[in-house]
């Protein structure tokens, strides 16, 4: 789900076989993974899941990889307890399982993790990151918070908000050429208005042959063909990350 006019559940993908080296947290009324880098740092990156849920393997292993890049990155739950949609479910259950988990229904949770962050964490410069509904998310976020540095939408976008083009800050909105969820007129349409009204720096990118969840959800050692894209996203958001944060 990425697309918030036409929301449908997307495919899992490859899921990864992948514990984590991070840690389970409470933070007030939801739970989060937290990683921490090795070296100790005042910035922090929130990571926003896919429909598939904060423990999805192949999140935490993003999550991951931005504490190895020097992030405090942390991916809460922002179902609050409530079940991911699972692969076996029915697809036309999608739309009432997806009623009380909206990605522009996130402000109290977010606020909550920015909180955490800055009082417990010494966090004094934060971006945010998203897959598929949580790209929606990252979206509105990036909306409606002007403390976040930056954002990386991967798969995401919002299309029926009067307001949707007014970044407070600057953003990268990663696509694939191939994207069932996210058709190309979209994306071109988000550009274009980005062109025309958008004041802080923004980037849409989109990748040849691509499909849905390659970022995240896609394992290069069994995509060899796609090995070249999943790379050269996961650099481009690091380097988007790196400029601004």
């Amino acid at each position: 789900m990425a697309n918030e006019a036409a929301p449908c559940p997307c495919d899992i993908g490859d899921k990864m076989d992948y514990g984590g080296r991070g840690k389970e947290v409470q933070i007030e009324h939801i739970n989060a993974y937290l990683t921490k880098p090795s070296v100790k740092t005042e910035k922090a990156v929130i990571v926003i899941q896919d429909i598939f849920g904060w423990r999805l393997p192949n999140t935490r292993y993003m999550t991951d990889m931005l504490a190895q890049n020097g992030y405090m990155a942390i991916c809460p739950d922002f179902f609050v307890g409530k079940d991911p949609w699972n692969p076996t479910n029915d697809w036309s259950t999608f739309q009432e399982w997806l009623k009380d988990k909206q990605p522009t229904k996130i402000n109290k949770e977010a606020d909550v993790v920015l909180k955490y962050l800055k009082e417990q964490c010494n966090v004094t410069k934060s971006a945010v990151i998203g897959f598929c509904w949580g790209g929606v998310a990252t979206h509105h976020l990036i909306l409606h918070y002007p403390e976040l540095k930056a954002g990386v939408s991967v798969y995401g976008i919002i299309r029926d908000s009067e307001h949707r083009y007014n970044l407070h800050s600057p953003t990268l909105f990663i696509f694939g050429e191939n994207d069932s969820v996210i058709p190309l007129d979209q994306v071109t349409t988000l550009q274009k208005k980005l062109q025309e009204s958008c004041s802080v720096d923004f980037n849409v990118k989109i990748f040849p042959g691509q499909t849905h969840g390659f970022v995240h959800r896609k394992r290069e050692d069994v995509n060899p063909k796609d090995k070249p894209f999943i790379e050269e996203a996961r650099t481009d958001l690091l380097n988007w990350l790196k400029k601004y944060v």
